[in-house]
């Protein structure tokens, strides 16, 4: 399969943090249901894992010949939204989209919300886990969240933590970079102009290994970058160049 720019049709972007039980499994799942809608690629971001996910990646595959996979390491552990920054920097198509590491995503979800951003119809798709498959904690910390962070924002995400989106590339480059950012790409697609639609998806148990995030280690972080959101709506720069002579 080429990696050609001018011949993707998406790149997909997977941030993994010690998911050595899952890569192997999510992998062979990218293969199997996004192969059909290529040509892509997959640029896999290993953040600095602990475990072996940055072998069991590298072995996968150089035993099945994966043209299509790109791993790229991070010197470090810097967060999943440097993560995805740095797998959409790498990525050589106008399209972006990006699934969690966790396998709690359904890539099956990716081609009818690409075809939407083909078409012209939005710029970006984000998913919204109408049957999600958390604790009644978890998804209630997400409400709640939500809520506050669309009171804060003046946006309305019915989901923002969703991890599957597709995107057009050049809103993720434009986009102010920050901690915390890929919980908010789609207002960020909408303060910089773009039009943004939802989708429901499917969502899955995590199938193996621990939770990354919980709610000791988010509310706090997520209501800063809520009042960090509030004072860039107004500030954000908007400029795009018309033409040149």
């Amino acid at each position: 399969m080429t990696t050609e720019r001018s011949s993707l049709r998406f790149s997909l972007v997977v941030p993994i943090y010690n998911e050595e039980e899952n890569v192997g499994t999510l992998l062979a799942e990218v293969a199997e249901v996004l192969g059909p809608h290529g040509p892509f690629e997959a640029v896999v971001v290993d953040d600095g894992s602990k475990d072996r996910s940055l072998e069991c990646m590298r072995e996968w595959k150089r035993q099945h010949g994966a043209t299509w996979l790109r791993i790229v390491c991070l010197e470090r552990n810097c967060g999943q939204s440097a993560a995805v920054m740095a797998g959409v920097e790498q990525a050589r198509a106008s399209i972006v989209a990006t699934v969690d590491g966790d396998m709690q995503n359904d890539p099956r979800d990716i081609p009818a919300m690409l075809a939407i951003v083909e078409a012209g119809e939005a710029d970006a798709v984000v998913g919204v886990r109408h049957k999600r498959q958390d604790t009644w904690t978890r998804r209630m910390s997400s409400k709640i969240g939500n809520g506050v962070r669309n009171w804060l924002t003046g946006d309305r995400v019915t989901d923002a933590a969703c991890g599957i989106k597709v995107i057009r590339r050049e809103f993720f480059l434009r986009a102010p970079k920050f901690l915390g950012m890929h919980r908010f790409m789609a207002t960020l697609v909408r303060y910089l102009g773009g039009k943004v639609l939802e989708r429901n998806v499917n969502h899955r148990p995590r199938a193996a290994g621990p939770a990354k995030y919980g709610i000791g280690n988010r509310i706090w972080k997520g209501l800063r970058d809520c009042f960090a959101m509030r004072w860039m709506r107004t500030r954000v720069l908007m400029h795009r160049v018309k033409e040149e002579f």
